[in-house]
């Protein structure tokens, strides 16, 4: 029996990328069952971007609507619960910024995994896959626990391997079959922002399911990477929130896990030096809430693994 495919795309103000998005979807060589777009309070033309693909016969489309701005994790959440609650065997999670060249939903498909990753280009067709192929979780003097990514390790798509074994990845062409999800959970809306999926990746991967980045699934990125958030703004409050829960909640040994509280002490003494009070309260604030996070379990699934059931 054919194995049926629900794409989940979260999109929050970005109506021109949504459009790009789902026109790439409509235009794969296998077709989805089902797209769920769940529309974080938009205040932009989304609805009429919507209005205007719901009746593309290529496009099967589901729109999920919030009242409030939940984050890219409340929404992948809430989208791949729905998914999982449809029956769907496989589940593919995307952001609005990338469109999935025609062949890679069948690429995905043709390969037995529980948890693949399609490989992402930018728009010039350089690899710009951030995917990590060591995640370091173990070793408490690795500040960044991400040591090496696919585009690191490889340079281009050409010389990577048909399959990389992957440590964590990006809710941007991440396709995972509903046994996973049965066994690990939801992606844990707690996050909002940041480090939902590799969480998600995390808990897989520790449940026996391996990761693998697939060659020749391929999406194009719309934009640029900027990995260099501006640790002073609200967005550098859940980036380290979020990065100091996944060393609470998996680190391997008690010194990983000690591991936020030196980087919160050392962050706080230098911001206060350099005058930078925005960036102390983050941190203040993210360490504060981080412990809570960490011990609050992420929602599961009621409904079967086997849909059939």
């Amino acid at each position: 029996m054919s194995e049926t495919v629900a794409v989940v795309v979260v999109t929050y103000n970005r109506a021109e990328l949504l459009r790009r998005c789902l026109e790439g979807l409509a235009a794969l060589d296998r077709r989805p069952d089902a797209v769920y777009v769940v529309d974080n309070a938009s205040t932009d033309h989304t609805v009429e971007v919507l209005a205007a693909l719901a009746d593309d016969p290529a496009l099967p489309l589901r729109v999920l609507r919030s009242e409030t701005n939940d984050g890219g994790a409340g929404g992948f959440s809430r989208g791949v619960g729905r998914a999982y609650d449809d029956g769907h065997d496989r589940i593919w999670l995307m952001d609005d910024d990338v469109v999935p060249a025609p062949q890679t939903l069948g690429v995905l498909l043709e390969h037995g995994g529980p948890a693949l990753m399609a490989v992402r280009e930018d728009q010039q067709g350089r690899l710009c896959e951030l995917a990590a192929t060591r995640f370091d979780l173990r070793n408490p003097l690795s500040i960044r626990p991400k040591r090496e990514t696919v585009a690191e390790r490889y340079g281009t798509r050409e010389a990577m391997p048909a399959e990389v074994p992957v440590e964590n990845v990006a809710f941007e062409g991440f396709m995972v079959h509903r046994s996973v999800v049965a066994a690990v959970g939801l992606p844990d809306p707690g996050f909002f922002i940041f480090y939902d999926d590799v969480d998600f990746a995390v808990r897989a991967r520790r449940a026996g399911f391996p990761v693998v980045a697939v060659r020749d699934a391929v999406l194009v990125r719309q934009l640029d990477f900027d990995q260099q958030h501006d640790m002073r703004s609200w967005k550098g409050y859940y980036m380290y929130r979020n990065l100091f829960v996944v060393h609470l909640r998996h680190g391997e040994n008690p010194l990983v896990r000690l591991k936020p509280y030196l980087i919160a002490l050392a962050v706080l003494v230098l911001a206060v030096a350099r005058g930078r009070r925005d960036e102390a309260r983050n941190v203040v604030r993210a360490i504060r809430d981080a412990r809570p996070l960490a011990r609050t379990a992420p929602p599961r699934v009621t409904g079967p693994a086997d849909p059939s059931r």
